[in-house]
């Protein structure tokens, strides 16, 4: 009776252990990155930031120092014309692979394992700013939206992940979760300043990158194959990314047509990623002198 209350407990505590990793993962930790204004280059209060931001690098946390006019600037962060705008990113081939080790005790149905994976994916796509404020479209004032958004998810992805299944003859249905790990990058531009062709009157280009460490969960259904290919088994999974609690601001000084930088600060973007759903089909080869159906 112990015994069969242990391997009913193992796996439920199993997929506790998964969803409470990927929660904790999802919930993000402290930020990574800090911004601080820090006066004009070369002053003093630069010379502070560099300081902190040596120190900070330490424990891997990355600074941005942004120069400014002095204190006035630093309390009064440029605001005009707030509003947002949706970019919709294309489609992606999903390809890579998967290295892990799955356990099934003696006399239970239950599959244990873990994974590692990694692969290519590439998400992108741009949108012109429709808007000047929140309640003024381009279209009522000029002729041409010149404020480009840029941005992408990828090349590439990686997941470390524990999986917990439930096997039916050869079919071993199962749910995945843990840390996934994907770059994100984003990017503004105005390269048009000629008024009568419709454009602004300004130039401004930001972009920056992050790579994120987040939650995954998912699941599928493998499927072993007849006893001649029996260390081989097919499956289709479903996992999703979770990319919707962290932002990527990008800042930079607008540029006037006579080349000179626009007073009043720098401007900033705010860029917001959602989740990334995927799904995908593959063949898995199980190593060992024995293989057995599920």
């Amino acid at each position: 009776m112990l015994r069969r209350l242990s391997l009913v407990a193992l796996p439920a505590a199993a997929v506790l252990a998964i969803f409470y990793v990927a929660y904790r993962l999802v919930d993000p930790l402290p930020p990574r990155r800090l911004v601080m204004g820090a006066g004009i280059a070369g002053s003093g209060y630069d010379n502070f930031a560099r300081r902190y931001a040596r120190i900070l690098a330490r424990d891997c946390i990355d600074l941005e120092i942004r120069n400014t006019a002095g204190a006035v600037e630093n309390l009064s962060p440029r605001r005009e014309g707030q509003h947002s705008w949706n970019v919709s990113l294309d489609s992606s081939f999903l390809g890579g692979g998967t290295l892990g080790c799955n356990w099934q005790p003696l006399g239970t149905a239950f599959v244990l394992g873990i994974e590692g994976e990694g692969g290519y994916l590439k998400l992108q796509g741009s949108a012109f700013d429709p808007l000047i404020s929140a309640v003024l479209p381009v279209a009522a004032v000029r002729g041409t939206p010149d404020v480009l958004g840029s941005a992408k998810i990828g090349n590439g992805y990686g997941m470390i992940t524990g999986r917990l299944g439930y096997a039916w003859g050869p079919a071993l249905i199962y749910v995945k979760g843990g840390a996934a790990f994907v770059s994100v990058q984003a990017s503004i531009l105005d390269q048009c300043n000629t008024v009568p062709a419709g454009c602004g009157n300004w130039l401004i280009a930001t972009s920056g990158s992050q790579t994120r460490t987040t939650g995954t969960v998912g699941g599928g259904l493998e499927w072993a194959l007849p006893y001649q290919w029996r260390n081989w088994s097919i499956k289709a999974e479903y996992m999703f990314i979770g990319l919707g609690h962290d932002t990527l601001t990008t800042c930079g000084t607008a540029i006037s047509p006579a080349g000179t930088p626009v007073g009043g600060g720098q401007f900033c973007f705010n860029h917001d990623f959602s989740g990334i759903h995927t799904a995908k089909i593959g063949l898995n080869y199980r190593f060992g002198p024995l293989a057995r159906a599920y």
